[in-house]
């Protein structure tokens, strides 16, 4: 029951926060339920000593939330699949080479950079940290957030070829992230790695590709299915399975989920719900159920973020940090895109625009803060999720409301 009232009570915040954003702030709604989420926080910790009830009522809540869980073993396969089912494989295809560099290669670039600048740099705040554990935050700052970027990108107006870069990269980096975080974790516990090229590979070989082929197989036989049978409710039907079942599937075969739910959601959106599949009735009720499901579970998760700021102790401490990691990650993200954009014989080439956009539509969100939540409390948990915050706040709110206006500059420039 206690889960029944805890998801009951964020779904009437969720709603009642959408309604205030609609009605007055009309910002993009999910960077909207944040900023009203965030103005209620700073209001409840001004208010503590008046309403202390209220706010340990508050505080009990988001705790009692398991961020790490819910978003990594649950949220994130629903909105990773949500957001592929809408992507069309031929503007993937079209920009492979620009993905897959970015999301392997630059993922790998931006966690060394980030964790020595920040190793480095976090002595002058006072705070000196191993350069293992700034390595581990390099490792879950750099890779840019699905849910952030499709859900904020597709009202930003941004040209399509930059915004399937971006979406792409989003969807895909979570492999190699993945792989690196757990490495650097691993290695910062004191624990028995294979740091051998070998061991490495074979790891990313599990988690990555073995998450992308339970994805493909997942997704060929849900389309089988639905092709099969006529009826809209039994064809969602089909979808939530694979979505649920296959994140059961990707557990115990300890593979990548969310690489599974993105190559299922592509397989479903290109070939299961195609005209000659399902009817034009059948396909308009499976994506409005999806759009539905991502829209809802998008206001609950930056909800969550929101609140979060109830559950950092000491954030005023580490204000300075999470400036310097604003800066370091920012520098990171240029870096790791202009080195490959400039190295790479890409078959389209890429101008001052494009690189702007690439850089500053690198969205951060909730799977940073999740990752940071899983850190051991005796690894500067507290630290590194304080300047994560930071990080994550100054990309969803600064880059979120302006990667639209940005696009609008250099307009002699094609893309």
């Amino acid at each position: 029951m206690e889960l029944y009232y805890s998801f009951s009570a964020l779904i009437v915040l969720s709603a009642i926060f959408s309604y205030i954003n609609s009605r007055f702030l009309k910002l993009p709604p999910s960077i909207g339920v944040m900023v009203i989420a965030l103005l209620v926080s700073l209001g409840l910790i001004a208010t503590d000593t008046i309403f202390p009830k209220i706010f340990l009522r508050i505080t009990t809540l988001i705790g009692s939330v398991d961020l790490t869980e819910i978003l990594m073993g649950a949220m994130l396969n629903f909105l990773l699949f949500a957001g592929a089912i809408h992507i069309h494989l031929e503007d993937l295809r079209e920009q492979r080479l620009p993905i897959i560099i970015f999301s392997t290669v630059s993922v790998l670039m931006s966690t060394f950079i980030i964790g020595f600048l920040v190793y480095y740099l976090l002595p002058l705040t006072g705070l000196h940290i191993p350069l293992i554990q700034c390595l581990v935050f390099g490792a879950l700052i750099s890779p840019t957030d699905p849910i952030a970027v499709l859900g904020i990108l597709k009202q930003a107006g941004v040209p399509k070829s930059i915004e399937t870069k971006i979406a792409g990269e989003s969807l895909f980096n979570d492999g190699m992230a993945v792989v690196i975080f757990i490495l650097m974790l691993a290695l910062a516990r004191g624990e028995e790695v294979n740091t051998t090229f070998g061991g490495i590979t074979m790891l990313f070989v599990k988690e990555a590709l073995g998450g992308i082929a339970l994805g493909l197989a997942l997704g060929f036989v849900g389309s089988k299915m639905i092709y099969k049978v006529d009826g809209y409710n039994v064809h969602v039907l089909i979808t939530l399975a694979i979505v649920m079942g296959g994140h059961l599937a990707a557990q115990a075969l300890h593979m990548s989920g969310p690489l599974a739910m993105v190559a299922a959601g592509l397989v479903v959106g290109n070939y299961g719900k195609n005209p000659g599949a399902v009817s034009d009735m059948e396909r308009d009720y499976i994506d409005k159920f999806w759009e539905l499901i991502d829209e809802i579970l998008n206001a609950i998760l930056f909800l969550i973020i929101g609140f979060e700021l109830l559950l950092i102790p000491d954030l005023k401490r580490f204000m300075s940090a999470g400036m310097i990691a604003i800066v370091v990650v920012l520098l990171a993200r240029f870096i790791s895109i202009y080195l490959p954009v400039k190295l790479i014989p890409f078959r389209n080439k890429f101008g001052k625009k494009s690189i702007a956009i690439l850089v500053w539509g690198g969205l951060r969100g909730g799977v940073s803060i999740a990752l940071a939540l899983s850190i051991d409390k005796d690894l500067n948990k507290d630290i590194f999720l304080a300047i994560t915050y930071f990080v994550v706040l100054f990309s969803i709110i600064v880059q979120g409301l302006t990667v639209g206006k940005l696009t609008k500059r250099f307009p002699e420039e094609k893309i």
